[in-house]
């Protein structure tokens, strides 16, 4: 296939290039940068040239403005929105316009969709949750409809926490986690649905190839873990203390509305469609994955 990617550059991006060019399939990638080898588009001011385009099988929008810097104000709520939704409308309404437009779009999406959820188990079909992130969500999947209605397979890749020691989620739980910090944040007991890095990439490849894939897809692992299960792990991996806790108050303190929405809900989701389709996953299980991820780092 030739495979267009936005957000190349980032972690998400760059495990997929490097999975999709092992495969033998043909990667270009669109970016804001110019004087690089990337396809140029700007989401900001609508620059996005159609023609450039042309020829692609598949497109995975991954780009987008990052939740996990800095605190949440109104500005950056606002960005984080703005950057998803007006990237995502753009070019879903440029490749409809295509006279033979890619067979697939795959955008990145979050289980930020459902919210925070103790005590239910969550798939594909459950409803939306209540939250900024949710709404963001909602937003970002309905952006591209312009695709949809034009007939391309659209998949919304909704993601759990990526795990990599490269960057995501796990770079700096590992920093904490290595000083002997890593205790539960809050009560510890809510759940966190994982995924590692590489099963990510792995489930977007199967995910392009795949034709009855469609709509949300959940890329979370097959083993959600408790928040305090899941330090106690890293902190045994890393042969390290885990007793420090970090109370949700001061976890609010330091990074206000975010601790909330990122650290603090409670998110048991199945990777349902993946499991049906057959996908085999690389690292089901969070030890093992922790420790081929700290060995090949």
């Amino acid at each position: 296939m030739d495979v267009l990617i936005s957000g190349i550059t980032g972690l998400i991006g760059r495990a997929l290039a490097g999975q999709l060019a092992t495969a033998g399939h043909r990667v270009a990638g669109l970016s804001r940068a110019r004087g690089t080898d990337n396809l140029h588009w700007d989401p900001e001011t609508g620059e996005l040239d159609v023609a450039q385009l042309e020829g692609f099988d598949a497109v995975v929008h991954l780009a987008g403005e990052s939740i996990a810097s800095g605190r949440w104000t109104a500005s950056k709520k606002a960005h984080i929105l703005d950057s998803r939704v007006r990237g995502t409308r753009l070019l879903a309404e440029a490749l409809a316009k295509l006279p033979q437009p890619p067979s697939v779009l795959v955008v990145a999406s979050a289980i930020g969709y459902y919210g925070h959820r103790p005590g239910e188990e969550l798939d594909e079909a459950s409803a939306p949750g209540d939250g900024f992130l949710a709404e963001v969500c909602r937003q970002w999947e309905a952006a591209a409809d312009p695709a949809r209605e034009a007939g391309m397979r659209t998949v919304h890749s909704r993601f759990g926490m990526v795990l990599s020691p490269k960057g995501g989620a796990l770079k700096p739980l590992l920093l904490t986690a290595r000083l002997g910090l890593a205790g539960p944040i809050g009560h510890g007991k809510q759940v966190w649905s994982w995924v590692a890095l590489d099963d990510v990439a792995g489930a977007l490849v199967h995910i392009l190839s795949t034709p009855g894939l469609a709509g949300p897809v959940n890329l979370v692992g097959p083993t959600p873990i408790a928040q305090r299960e899941f330090a106690a792990t890293l902190a045994s991996v890393l042969r390290r203390p885990a007793v420090m806790p970090l109370p949700a108050f001061a976890a609010r303190l330091v990074l206000g509305q975010m601790a909330d929405e990122l650290l603090l809900p409670s998110q048991q989701v199945r990777p349902a469609k993946l499991d049906a389709s057959g996908y085999p996953f690389r690292f089901p299980e969070l030890e093992p994955a922790l420790q081929a991820m700290l060995a090949a780092a």
